[in-house]
């Protein structure tokens, strides 16, 4: 029997602010336990929370990257709930009210696994959105062999939630709408969404059912998941694991389980008859929020997103979309790029180097395009050199390793070395004339229909001229005059 999967995701994300969301208490991953805190964001009677502007801006524009609905009036509720990570025993978060609604989310290819890649059932999908809303965050447990301990640094830290439509298909799917929703965040300067640090978290609802079914199956929500790729392992353990459950005849209820990477399985947590009452009401601290007032600065902050540039890099500098897809999948690293491909009479070069030799010399040092030794225009300078006959390609692969080692220009590299191809037809055609008259009978054998004398010739040329001779002249020069 072929069964379907469905998949809804929600994601927090922990907007890039200095301070709180109703405090002012610094943002700081890493910071010593318990150093951050104050009496709003610890909970302590009589304090009064007072809105981050800059997070209500933030979540608007992400609303707007993401062709969200925005709210005219939108306000702050109560959830309350009793859980040791949240100080006040409720958490001031959006019922009701939220900022934006729906939306959508492109999914590109490269945004796919790789192996995934060549097989995309859908191309250019959009997930849409139900809502993003804005709260704070809870305090961060840890868990020792006997006790556990709770920093309330996290405590209050402006969170952004963004809920899907349950139309995601495959693990795969939830993978390329986590790649494109964490690049689209850093493009707009919203969050760093890092998933190592907590700045991106993930649960995710799925359900199978047998293809003849048309109501959806239980839905089975999957906690703790600290990655993208862990998030598509987990929902395919749990896709076949629900398979197998139905095929043997078990009924699935709705529950909550966990992610262990390490072992590689989801394992339950509890099961979730029914949904929480969180009993949300109006938070009587907070003034509902106009968001007229905000809309004119945040359009004016909007990004050129990443679907739009990756178009703009293919018309403008005429690299392949797979290329394009590249450069504009690191934000630093399209930067990068655009500053050396506006000086270059050939883009396509540039695009080639940076993928090729800068990104392999990059992986290999440890460093990021941010720690690059090497300027975008010293990487024009050089394939200007190699473009122009000044130096061969092999002997640019050179340059650019010493360039990397020593951030020395290309032009210096060339005259410190004495490396600059001949590329004078003069000097070439006596150098020819040379090897032909010492070399006469490899000379009579290319004449009579053997090829591979030419190669031969073009090694004596090369050999004579210390590898200075522009390799392409010399072979269009040898087979002119042996044509003769």
């Amino acid at each position: 029997m072929k069964y379907l999967t469905t998949i809804g995701l929600e994601v927090h994300a922990q907007l890039k602010t200095q301070s709180k969301m109703f405090c002012a208490c610094p943002v700081e991953f890493g910071a010593e336990p318990n150093s951050h805190t104050c009496p709003i964001c610890l909970g302590l009677p009589g304090a009064l929370p007072v809105m981050n502007e800059e997070a209500l801006r933030l979540t608007v524009l992400t609303g707007l990257m993401l062709d969200c609905d925005i709210a005219d009036v939108s306000k702050f509720d109560r959830k309350n709930y009793f859980y040791p990570d949240m100080p006040k025993n409720y958490q001031i978060s959006q019922y009701d009210l939220p900022l934006s609604s729906n939306g959508r989310v492109p999914l590109h290819d490269l945004a796919y696994p790789k192996d995934a890649q060549k097989n995309i059932p859908v191309l250019d999908k959009e997930v849409h959105l139900v809502r993003i809303h804005l709260e704070e965050d809870v305090a961060k447990s840890f868990h020792f062999e006997t006790t556990t301990g709770i920093d309330f640094n996290r405590a209050g830290t402006p969170l952004m939630e963004i809920v899907t439509q349950p139309e995601i298909k495959s693990p795969e799917e939830a993978f390329a709408f986590l790649t494109s929703l964490k690049q689209i965040l850093i493009y707009g300067g919203v969050s760093d969404a890092d998933m190592e640090k907590g700045q991106l978290r993930c649960d995710c609802n799925v359900s199978v059912r047998p293809e003849t079914q048309g109501e959806l199956g239980a839905k089975i929500e999957i906690k703790n998941m600290n990655s993208i790729s862990g998030v598509r392992r987990a929902l395919a353990f749990e896709i076949e694991r629900q398979i197998a459950a139905l095929g043997a005849g078990e009924k699935l209820e709705q529950e909550t389980r966990g992610w262990d990477d390490n072992v590689g399985e989801t394992f339950l947590m509890r099961t979730k008859e029914s949904a929480h009452d969180y009993r949300y009401f109006p938070d009587p601290d907070l003034v509902p929020v106009k968001t007229e007032v905000l809309l004119a600065d945040v359009r004016a902050r909007l990004p050129e997103l990443p679907k739009r540039k990756r178009a703009r890099f293919v018309q403008d500098y005429e690299i392949t979309p797979y290329n394009a897809g590249v450069l504009a999948d690191d934000l630093e690293l399209a930067a990068y790029f655009e500053k050396a491909a506006r000086l270059s009479k050939k883009p396509k070069g540039i695009a080639n180097w940076i993928l090729n030799d800068l990104q392999s010399a990059l992986s290999a040092a440890g460093k990021t395009i941010n720690d690059c030794p090497i300027p975008a225009e010293a990487l024009n300078e050089l394939v200007l050199l190699i473009d122009s006959g000044k130096i061969s390609g092999k002997q640019g692969k050179e340059v650019f390793a010493e360039m990397f080692a020593s951030g020395k220009s290309a032009a210096a590299i060339v005259k410190e070395k004495g490396i600059e191809q001949l590329s004078d037809t003069t000097a070439i055609e006596k150098i020819c004339d040379e090897v032909i008259a010492a070399n006469l009978k490899a000379a009579a054998d290319f004449k009579a229909g053997n090829a591979a004398s030419l190669n031969f010739l073009k090694g004596q040329v090369m050999k004579l001229s210390k590898g200075k001779a522009n390799p392409q002249m010399v072979g269009g020069i040898l087979e002119r005059k042996l044509r003769k």
